[in-house]
């Protein structure tokens, strides 16, 4: 390595894990906790409602595939959620969130810029499903 190249540590990064009776609950959970870090979900007013798809067979990666497309519609739309509806048949995934625009009374969080493959993890423990991943701060 050359003088002019390093590395550094930092702590840019927090675990999330969403546990739910199905697949879906558990995504939907998992999203409340990720928006949870951005603002206080139970004051948000579902005022505006987003319907999207997306297409994905693995589950690990339709996490990520989902929360993904949680923040993107979420800066798309100026919106920040506190309602997450997800239902899949097969490898179609069909979302519906609602809430509404930031407003000046809204305390802020933690900034959530995209969730990753890090510690990916969605399986069934005992009747529970449960999920966990690593959100970029």
């Amino acid at each position: 390595m050359k003088d002019t190249e390093n590395y550094f540590d930092h702590d840019a990064d927090i675990g999330i894990i969403g546990r739910g009776d199905t697949v879906e609950n558990c995504f939907a959970n998992t999203a409340r906790v990720m928006f949870s870090l951005m603002a206080d979900i139970e004051s948000v007013h579902p005022l505006q409602i987003i319907t999207f798809e997306f297409e994905e067979a693995d589950l690990e990666l339709a996490l990520v595939t989902w929360l993904n497309l949680l923040i993107a519609k979420s800066q798309e739309h100026s919106l920040v959620f506190g309602d997450f509806r997800l239902r899949h048949e097969g490898v179609l995934w069909k979302a519906t969130v609602a809430g509404e625009h930031w407003r000046d009374s809204m305390e802020r969080g933690i900034e959530v810029k995209g969730a990753t493959l890090t510690m990916l993890s969605v399986k069934k423990v005992d009747h529970t499903w449960e999920a966990r991943c690593i959100v970029d701060v």
